[in-house]
């Protein structure tokens, strides 16, 4: 369920932001945000506050993000709760300034630099990806879960089974016994 585009829509321009700085506290209830296929889903309402600036052209971001989330654990498939406390602080550049035919080499201190077009940023955009960026690349329910047996399938952390290890015929074998 998605919701609203007028309920997650929470725009910062930057006309407002060449008048003043902007401050938001702002919930989404879960299914209002677009994770884009991510493979957890949002427990509750996700809370974030943040204040947007315009420094010369670009658009500085500080904020705190509070939600909860549940994936699966890629080990046993369990669900896992991924309780999320992130603070960010992001700076965003007009596209324009790198929008050219050629490649270039991004210098190192600027590597934590993103990039808007138009005339500011949704923030719903800015929340989604702070919320991915903040979700492990691999989620365990417990750093000891022992996951499926790879020859019967069972769950070794509720039953322990008695299948033989599988034998790899991997050309790498050989090295392990020397």
């Amino acid at each position: 369920m998605v919701a609203s585009e007028e309920e997650a829509a929470v725009f910062i321009s930057l006309e407002e932001l060449e008048l003043h700085r902007v401050r938001v506290s702002k919930t989404y209830d879960s299914g209002a945000l677009d994770y884009r296929g991510a493979e957890f889903r949002q427990l509750g309402t996700l809370k974030v506050d943040a204040v947007a600036e315009l420094v010369g052209s670009d658009i500085h971001f500080e904020g705190h993000i509070r939600a909860r989330l549940e994936a699966n654990c890629d080990r046993c498939l369990a669900p896992v709760e991924l309780p999320v406390e992130h603070d960010f602080d992001l700076l965003y550049r007009p596209v324009e300034t790198i929008a050219r035919e050629e490649e270039i080499k991004v210098p190192k201190d600027e590597l934590e630099v993103g990039f808007y077009s138009g005339n500011g940023i949704p923030l719903a955009d800015l929340v989604t990806e702070q919320v991915i960026l903040s979700v492990p690349m691999k989620v365990v329910c417990r750093a000891d879960c022992l996951g499926f047996c790879p020859v019967c399938r069972a769950n070794r952390n509720l039953a322990a089974c008695n299948c033989p290890e599988p034998r790899t015929d991997s050309p790498f074998a050989q090295l392990e016994e020397g």
